[in-house]
């Protein structure tokens, strides 16, 4: 039922209630088991136990623990108790499991945060007594009492009202407090900001009184419908995620075929059968990079440090990369964009602006952002609030009303008493006889009526709220409506939430790095539209699009012309959620900044939620990815490059790792095609792969960005990780290394073999670092890497000279002359690359 539509004689007739004595007990108790308590619904999560075993849905963690089992049956069936590379690799499953269940209480936290905005008690008329209850137990047609300070229990229709002003900016996303009042609305006003007579759940009193009518309680309020999007929202997978998902597949694929070919070559060759079958799990084994997943976590992680330098929180890992593939960046007005904070942003007179700032200053409670601006306004031209009020006491107040659209003081002056009145222009005008001029009062024109009607209606055009001051002087002091007739006309003011400064710059880095922006708000039309012109997000008013307006169009239709807008105003939660999945459906990677009740589902849909740390609310907080702790608009573009720069560190140590594993199925499948032996054991490619691989790749991980990397366009969500020419490129680096090592097998011996793989793979991790030349870039620039590489070389040395380790790796010492033919064919890859470099990749 639209309630706000309804008189409240309607109500009253169709509804059966009793303003003056609500519910008796016996009707409110049945009302509680019909609707249930005022509360949100309590949805159980999974436990630890079940979040844990979902980590283990990964194709290539799948295929490890199959490794890791055929591994530990093969030496169990043998009668071995070597189990070091089933331990291995369940040792890397379990930490990589153990860093993703800490990721997953975002839901949960939402619910939580928004139960905590529900009042506890509730001043309620049960049988034509007030009383105190718990707000669990009010039911709909309770008639509830609101007082300033308090926060509302239930969604509700006004009864009564007196100046009663409510703060909803958090749930409607529009600035400042709402003037309430008890008159039927038109059926038409849908949007809640319009919605005068009615209060909502969550939201808080600011000033006056007043009753109302429960209409809705629990899960059927707003917040409620709120918590509903919340917990059947699904936040969608990460690009991220998507890449290393079907990266992981094409290996899990790639290495079951390899076990295939080999095992059944080797059955051809008449080897052993289970001699095949345990080095086709060695090259499985080797196509595998087991460190990838955790070396990815790991690099998101010092990601994450970075950024919270930056004044950016991440608290879901992936969401870092995402942020390098955003191409749309739909964003909240109201505290985002804006200052969440009325600022006179100009003023007109024919006097001495200090004149109008203390009439402004006399007649004002300093008790809503526009009377606190206009005490700032005031302070610009050195006129005090406390001074003035002090030279000028208060003896007499005709309160604002939204009926009356005026507040009127009356002071005691030397000069004798003084009314000052501010309101809506067109009240004051209607009843200004004179008006004020260089010091002096003359009759009101109509000529000067029609200068300042165009004045007010200029600034309304430029989406200001407009507040107008008068005054009138006498020898008798007249505490009536008196005091509003015969008005000497001053001035106006416009006020406006302004735009952050940063704002502006931010919007141009994001167009020039191939990002739209795209407000969505609460707020109306006109003061979008500004905001959005001002700001560079759009360029006319055409591009506005309202939520009544979306709700007109159908999905394909809204579809169709969404490139169309960049301005989305009036528009509700389910608004901001369908207009995020519609920009998914596109193929666009969606960024939602916000920080109000209303942005939390759309936060939470987003492929990225981006919430304000100060002034956001903590379900914002909750729902999201990324929370900027400045609030500052242009902290999510050095986010959007840090996310790009970490995208391209996580390709070049993939690209690393790929090559390498690629070399070790190549020494292995060669082996045993020209029927030599297996020159390597599973656990010296274990070693290689999460020992001597892993440091370098780590280190890739804090490559500094390249200085263009906002210049280019997006990441391409759809696009795969590598294209063919990289692919290629990793085949014949891999092949290279392969080979190295394979003359060293066949010149020397396995453990020769071994350490030219291994170090090999450590000299190749500097070619990785750039497309440019080592000439270039230097070779210890990167000094992580440098030292990265000489411990692994070190713990590479140790494997082949320690006892001790000599039988865990099955190696055997080398000589001088062996440990120099190491040396230089180790040392070739830099060489190769070089060459690769030059002829232009």
């Amino acid at each position: 039922m639209e309630w706000y539509s309804l008189s409240i004689q309607e109500l009253i007739r169709k509804t059966g209630c009793r303003p003056e004595y609500g519910l008796s007990a016996k009707e409110a108790k049945r009302r509680l088991q019909k609707h249930g308590p005022n509360e949100l619904a309590q949805e159980k999560g999974p436990g630890l136990f079940k979040k844990f075993i979902s980590q283990f849905k990964d194709f290539m963690i799948l295929t490890l623990l199959a490794a890791a089992l055929i591994s530990f049956l093969a030496s169990y069936s043998r009668g071995e108790a070597d189990f070091t590379d089933p331990c291995i690799i369940l040792a890397i499953v379990l930490v990589n499991a153990v860093i993703g269940v800490f990721q997953e209480q975002k839901a949960e936290h939402s619910l939580q945060a928004l139960r905590s905005l529900q009042t506890p008690e509730a001043i309620v008329l049960r049988s034509g007594e007030r009383l105190t209850l718990p707000s669990s137990e009010l039911v709909p047609g309770d008639v509830v009492c609101l007082e300033a300070g308090g926060l509302i229990p239930a969604d509700g229709r006004l009864l009564t009202c007196h100046n009663l002003t409510t703060e909803e900016s958090a749930l409607t996303g529009e600035t400042g407090t709402v003037s309430k009042c008890t008159e039927a609305l038109p059926a038409h006003s849908t949007s809640l900001g319009d919605r005068k007579n009615f209060v909502f759940s969550g939201t808080m009193v600011t000033t006056g009184r007043g009753t109302f009518y429960v209409t809705d309680t629990g899960m059927n309020t707003q917040i409620g419908q709120i918590a509903g999007l919340l917990a059947s929202e699904e936040a969608p997978e990460t690009p991220l995620t998507k890449r290393l998902n079907k990266t992981g597949k094409l290996l899990g694929f790639l290495a079951l075929a390899i076990c295939v070919v080999v095992f059944f070559l080797g059955i051809q060759k008449k080897q052993p059968v289970f001699s095949m079958f345990m080095t086709s799990v060695s090259l499985g084994v080797a196509a595998i990079p087991e460190s990838l997943p955790a070396l990815v976590t790991i690099m998101l992680s010092l990601g994450v440090e970075r950024m919270a330098r930056q004044k950016a929180i991440i608290r879901h890992l992936p969401a870092v990369e995402t942020l390098g593939s955003a191409t749309v960046i739909c964003s909240d007005k109201t505290g985002t964009l804006t200052e969440n904070k009325m600022t006179v942003r100009d003023s007109y007179c024919l006097c001495d602006t200090a004149f109008l700032a203390r009439l402004f200053v006399l007649c004002n409670d300093q008790t809503g952002p526009m009377e606190q601006a206009l005490v700032e306004f005031a302070e610009q031209y050195h006129v005090s609030y406390s001074s003035e009020n002090e030279i000028a006491p208060r003896i007499f107040e005709l309160p604002f009303d939204s009926g009356r659209k005026r507040m009127t003081t009356l002071h005691n002056t030397p000069e004798g008493f003084l009314s000052v009145t501010k309101g809506a222009p067109e009240i004051l005008l209607a009843n200004s006889t004179h008006y004020y001029e260089n010091g002096s009062m003359h009759p009101m024109t109509s000529s000067k009526r029609k200068e300042f009607k165009e004045t007010s209606e200029q600034f309304a055009s430029q989406a200001l709220r407009v507040l107008a001051a008068a005054f009138r002087k006498m020898p008798t002091a007249h505490k009536d409506n008196s005091l509003e007739k015969e008005l000497v006309f001053v001035g106006l003011a416009g006020f406006m939430d302004p735009p952050r400064r940063e704002a502006y710059a931010a919007v141009k880095s994001c167009k020039n790095a191939g990002i739209r922006p795209v407000m969505i708000t609460g707020d109306h039309r006109a003061t979008a539209s500004a905001i959005g012109q001002e700001l560079g997000i759009c360029s006319h008013d055409s591009e506005v699009l309202t939520g009544r307006e979306i709700d007109l169009l159908t999905d394909k239709e809204l579809s169709r012309h969404l490139g169309s807008y960049r301005v989305f105003a009036r528009v509700s939660p389910t608004h901001k959620v369908r207009l995020v999945k519609l920009y998914q459906q596109q193929g666009n990677v969606v960024a939602m900044t916000g920080d109000g009740v209303n942005d939390a589902p759309a936060l939470k849909a987003a492929d990225i939620g981006c919430a304000m740390g100060q002034s956001g609310t903590d379900v914002a907080k909750n729902a999201s990815d990324m929370i900027l702790m400045d609030d500052n608009f242009s902290t999510i573009v050095s986010a959007v490059k840090e996310g790009r720069s970490i995208f391209e560190n996580i390709k070049k140590a993939i690209h690393f790792l790929l090559s390498c594993n690629i070399g070790e199925i190549m020494t292995i499948f060669v082996a045993i095609l020209f029927g030599m032996d297996v020159p390597l054991l599973p656990v010296q490619l274990l070693f290689i792969n999460l020992v001597t691989d892993s440091f370098p790749a780590l280190c890739l991980g804090v490559e500094p960005p390249d200085s263009d990397i906002m210049k280019k366009p997006p990441i391409s969500a759809g696009k795969g990780m590598f294209s063919f020419g990289s692919v290629f490129q990793m085949i014949v680096e891999g092949m290279f290394i392969g080979s190295l090592a394979l003359f060293a097998y066949t010149a020397g011996n396995s453990t020769m073999c071994f350490a030219v793989l291994s170090l090999s793979q450590l000299v190749h991790s500097f070619n990785m670092r750039s497309s440019h030349s080592l000439t270039e870039t230097g070779l210890f620039s990167n000094k992580k890497l440098f030292f990265s590489v000489l411990l692994c070389a070190a713990l590479q040395c140790c494997v082949i000279t320690l006892p001790v380790l000599q039988g865990i790796f099955h190696t055997v010492p080398l000589t001088a002359t062996q440990w120099g033919m190491v040396t230089v064919l180790s040392l070739l890859p830099i060489p190769l690359v070089e060459l690769e470099k030059r002829c232009g990749r």
